[in-house]
């Protein structure tokens, strides 16, 4: 952006001081990306892209209304700040609560470990993405479709607001999926691999192992029987437990979904417990080295790590200034955007469980007839409510792992779910496959961890019992 603005701290100190006292807060962000898409489908080549953008956004705030103007041409940010100003002065008629917090003025980046994809060519990435694909269709003849998906995305974000910050953020982001399906007949399944990492495009290259698999569980889950359908104790591994405490706790834990919804606000009340005393919930941006990781949210707020449950009993949640502000709670540098088109919102960062004190061999100790599930093919939640799809899953019987199954799901109400936890195992997986969606703003960089953990009462999906 520097390219195109040469002296842009002193643009943007010159605008803030030019149109601030007309509003209660007015912040304007500037950003520039670069980003890479390549979609291989079967033997298609589906996406194959390069691209730039540059733009920008006013956000401003009077009498607790906002007004927001997107931008693409510089050369318009006076007009847009003039539209987002008398948007704001129209729907305000209240208070503007914004939790305070320290004006900065910063200038980082999120630190590489390795090479930048930026220095990678095109075509070495698409030949990546074409040996991932000969992997996935070599393993067996009965995969009939197969996906490969890489992308990465360099963003730079400069951030001025009329309290005094002036924050100029960049990180890069790299993601890539695998999908196989195999079909036999009138059965079909699927196995699914995804992986990302904000640290080096290496963390993208020794991946073959990882794209095999997929391809192989996909087709081993043909000749496999279905789960019954029933009520079990389960054993899930800690990639389906960095899914279930983000996806099923962690968007109840973000502050707005709670003010906006007062039922909400009474259940996920401060000081309710929810699990034993050995469950310990965190969110934060502040641990380095993970997807959802960065120094400042989209508001300047300093990144920090949260607890969300301590000993079982819900201590805190996640924040913007404005639900801070709202509720009385200090900021917790959660407010993220996925670009200048949106205005941020309150997100997840890095969410996970602490590990526990059970040796994982000792989780199927005592369970007479369960299930013991890993890795994970989908999922969906609706408000205290969850169903996932695990990516393998063998039976328990008489506290030994038995014999394979298929079509496991599982479905529960995550606070019922949470106060069902019986051991939590002394492992541990970071998993920086996330790509969070919210507001209409999909594919939100996240990271996901947690141990194994053990549930009873969980209900599985699969095929219906006899009688």
């Amino acid at each position: 952006m520097s390219t195109v603005i040469p002296d842009t701290k002193n643009v943007l100190s010159d605008l803030i001081a030019r149109y601030s006292s007309q509003v209660d807060y007015l912040v304007i962000r500037l950003e520039e990306a670069e980003g890479t898409d390549i979609l291989l489908r079967g033997n298609k080549v589906e996406t194959l892209s390069e691209g730039i953008s540059i733009g920008g956004q006013v956000r401003a705030c009077y009498k607790g209304g906002w007004g927001l103007s997107s931008f693409n041409h510089l050369a318009t940010i006076n007009e847009r700040i003039e539209e987002a100003i008398a948007a704001a002065r129209i729907v305000g008629d209240g208070e503007t609560q914004l939790a305070p917090i320290d004006p900065v003025q910063a200038t980082c980046f999120v630190p590489l470990t390795g090479t930048d994809p930026r220095q990678i060519s095109l075509t070495r990435k698409k030949e990546l993405c074409d040996r991932y694909s000969e992997i996935l269709k070599s393993v067996d003849r009965q995969v009939t479709t197969t996906s490969v998906r890489y992308g990465d995305t360099w963003q730079r974000v400069i951030i001025a607001s009329s309290e005094g910050t002036l924050i100029d953020q960049s990180w890069v982001d790299m993601e890539m999926r695998f999908a196989a399906t195999a079909r036999n007949s009138d059965t079909v399944q699927t196995g699914r691999e995804t992986t990302g990492s904000r640290k080096a495009y290496e963390d993208l290259t020794g991946l073959d192992e990882q794209v095999r698999s997929a391809a192989q569980r996909a087709v081993a889950a043909l000749s496999l029987p279905s789960v019954k359908g029933s009520t079990y104790t389960v054993v899930i591994d800690p990639i389906l437990s960095g899914l279930f405490v983000h996806e099923a706790f962690g968007h109840l834990s973000e502050a707005d979904m709670a003010y906006e919804n007062p039922d909400l606000l009474e259940v996920m009340s401060i000081g309710r417990r929810f699990g034993p005393k050995e469950l310990q919930i965190f969110d934060g941006a502040a641990p380095e080295g993970h997807r959802g990781s960065y120094f400042y949210d989209d508001e300047g707020t300093l990144a920090t790590t949260t607890q969300l449950i301590k000993d079982g009993v819900l201590v805190g949640r996640l924040h913007s200034r404005e639900t801070a502000g709202k509720l009385g709670e200090a900021p917790t540098g959660n407010a993220r955007s996925l670009n200048y088109h949106y205005a941020p919102i309150v997100r997840m960062t890095n969410t996970w469980i602490e590990r526990g004190k059970t040796p994982v061999a000792d989780l199927i100790n005592g369970i007479k007839e369960g299930v013991y599930a890993r890795n994970w093919l989908g999922g969906m939640t609706n408000g205290e409510m969850f169903t996932f799809s695990a990516g393998e899953a063998w039976m328990i019987r008489n506290g030994r792992i038995a014999e394979p199954v298929r079509d496991v799901t599982l479905s529960g109400n995550v606070f019922q779910t949470l106060a069902d936890i019986e051991a939590i195992g002394d492992d541990f997986y970071w998993d920086e496959s996330g790509g969070c969606g919210k507001g209409g703003q999909n594919g939100l960089p996240v990271g996901c961890g947690g141990p194994s953990l053990r549930i009873r009462n969980v209900v599985v999906g699969g095929e219906a019992p006899e009688g």
